[in-house]
Formats: C-alpha cells, structure tokens, sequence
C-alpha cells in the first residue's frame, strides 16, 4: 500500500507530498508521519527513548526475536544471548532482526517483541534450555536463574518487562 499524500502550500503553490513512512536521521523536519501496512509507525521515525531500541555491538550470532543479556565487556556494553541455564546472563532486552557477531544490533529494552512464534497466553519466563529463548513453564532447576520476561499477548507476540531474576 503507497503512503499517503497531503497538499502543501510551498511557495504559494499547492504541492502534493507523501507521508513519511520510514527514514533515516536524515529525514527532513516538519513532515506527516504514516503508519505501514501493519499499523505501526517504523522505529527509524522514533527517537531511541521512545522506540527503546540502542545500537548495542553483539559478541555472538543472534536470531530474530532472541532475548539478549547487555553485559560489561572490558567498558564496552555488548549483547549475547539471555540463559536461564547460567548465573549472570538475565534478559535485558530482545532483537528482532538476527545478526551475525561481531555487528550491531538493535536492542530493544522494552515494548512488544513480535520476532517470536509459538507464544502461550500468560506470563512467560527466560528459558534454561534455549539460550536466547523463553518458555512458559518457569525454571526449577537448581543453578539455573527464574526471571519473568513479559507476558504472552498473542501467538506472535511477547510484551516484555523483565522482573528481577532469582538465581535458583
């Protein structure tokens, strides 16, 4: 679906001009804004405090819609894969474009993850057997970490805020 069109006057002569879908910084100020297909105005439009997406290096491959644990790497913040199954690496955030290490990724801290499948209704916790994934079924296992991640929305879709983890 094409964007939108509006009138403007510039110079005393009505112009037709296309609503802004996405962009980069470079975008020109003073433009109508138009949500894409899905409804959704693109991240690129966003200021970083809103989207609550950062540019984070990665120090291993991350699919689309992992949850990913920001750590302290010689004073550089870096993203890996969240892991139940090892002390220390709590969610902190998702993607939701894979990425191939090292490179930057985007971060999301907060809001919808919808890179993820197989969701069920209710809450959903970081999982101790897939590094980067969740489950539904919270971690018991001694040594592992028990950390609510958000809540299943739909099927395609988590709404993540972390709790704090318990180190089991």
């Amino acid at each position: 679906m094409a964007a939108p069109t509006y009138l403007d006057l510039v110079s005393g002569i009505a112009t037709r001009k296309t609503a802004v879908e996405a962009g980069p910084a470079s975008t020109p100020a003073e433009q109508i804004v138009s949500t894409s297909a899905d409804g959704l105005i693109a991240d690129s439009l966003l200021h970083s405090t809103i989207s609550g997406a950062v540019s984070i290096v990665t120090s291993e491959n991350l699919a689309a819609g992992d949850f990913v644990n920001i750590y302290n790497n010689a004073g550089t913040p870096t993203a890996r894969k969240a892991d139940g199954a090892t002390t220390g690496k709590t969610a902190n955030g998702y993607v939701t474009a894979g990425t191939t290490s090292p490179a930057a990724a985007q971060v999301y801290t907060g809001g919808i993850n919808t890179a993820v499948a197989t969701v069920t209704g209710g809450e959903i916790y970081l999982s101790d057997t897939t590094p980067g994934g969740f489950t539904s079924t919270p971690p018991s296992a001694a040594g592992h970490t028990l950390q609510r991640i958000g809540s299943g929305v739909t099927a395609t879709a988590i709404a993540f805020n972390p709790y704090a983890p318990v180190n089991l």
